[in-house]
């Protein structure tokens, strides 16, 4: 008698594209790699343009400039304080250098770099930061959710946290042409277009009021402007009308702009892909405190704490980042 022995197969694995994913809708109206054409396009025009990366040109969109003009590109390798050190003398000779690594990595490892070579001589040195917030699935180590409360406190560093490929298109040439140094937290990939739907155009140190409303103000910046665009219309079906500001230059802050609008007997919302201490929230909550006015501004944000790793669509859900968890809140806020 044979006896025959089966194995069960095993369970499939389950895969997720946590480090590289999108946070575009399915069906969404994207754009390729925004920022590295928009990069070599500056460049055509602009011969100080140069392009650094610290072993991350590929996933930073870095690679679209360095094909286009490899003379003007140059390879750190994994030594992002040297990434910097060598874009602020760059920068000290008359280019105008982007030097491009993940959001965790410059903003926790070379922070003094910055500091002392760029931002206290005021060089034109173009940070790009890609990962910022919850644009990753990895976990804390690439999840760079306190970014903006750490450069805030730097002086001379001007902050953009752009909402989509429209806003990283025209904000490249005006970061290249600002006196001093930039943070831009890359949206990069497939990045959703969203604001040409809009009379709007990116203006370096200004807010935007993209929607008027009569019984919610939205103030948001980067992704979360596209999410409060999204929640103002599903709240337009429980009879809420929302106003959305898109605050996309966090520093220097349009208080001026932002003040206005919550100087109103509506709810006001700030809407961040950060953590609730030290990013848009807090500046919002200062500016409005600096006012005079004694007004509840309520945040949707990122908790104080490190977040988990898994799939995008799951973690914005479970954080609160998710259109629907956005109309949830403020229907609650509202009774």
């Amino acid at each position: 008698m044979t006896t025959v022995t089966t194995t069960a197969p095993a369970p499939k694995r389950l895969t997720t594209s946590a480090m590289i994913a999108s946070f575009a809708d399915p069906g969404q109206r994207t754009a390729s790699a925004p920022f590295g054409h928009a990069l070599a396009a500056l460049a055509e025009r602009d011969d100080r343009v140069v392009g650094l990366t610290a072993d991350l040109g590929k996933y930073t969109d870095m690679h679209v400039f360095a094909e286009a003009h490899p003379d003007r590109f140059f390879q750190m390798g994994m030594a992002e304080q040297l990434l910097f050190g060598a874009a602020a003398g760059m920068a000290e000779v008359g280019l105008v250098p982007f030097a491009s690594t993940y959001s965790v990595f410059a903003a926790r490892r070379a922070y003094d770099f910055l500091c002392l070579d760029a931002a206290e001589p005021s060089l034109n040195v173009n940070i790009v930061g890609g990962l910022p917030g919850l644009t990753t699935g990895y976990g804390p180590s690439h999840q760079a959710t306190e970014d903006i409360a750490i450069f805030r406190g730097m002086p001379n560093l001007t902050i953009v946290d752009p909402c989509d490929s429209v806003d990283i298109e025209q904000a490249v040439p005006q970061l290249a042409a600002h006196d001093g140094p930039t943070y831009l937290r890359l949206l990069r990939g497939k990045v959703p277009t969203v604001l040409d739907e809009y009379d709007y155009s990116f203006r370096l140190g200004k807010a935007s009021v993209l929607r008027e409303g009569r019984d919610v103000v939205f103030v948001s910046s980067g992704l979360m402007t596209m999410r409060a665009l999204q929640a103002a219309e599903k709240l337009a079906g429980h009879n809420v009308d929302v106003a959305v500001v898109h605050t996309p230059t966090i520093k220097p802050f349009d208080a001026e702009t932002v003040v206005a609008q919550i100087d109103t007997d509506r709810l006001a919302v700030t809407l961040e892909n950060h953590t609730v201490i030290g990013g848009l929230f807090e500046t919002v909550a200062s500016a409005v405190v600096r006012a005079g006015l004694g007004r509840r501004v309520l945040p949707v944000a990122l908790p104080d704490e490190f977040l988990a790793a898994g799939a995008l669509p799951t973690l914005h859900d479970r954080y609160g980042l998710a259109t629907d968890r956005v109309v949830e809140k403020v229907l609650a806020a509202l009774g």
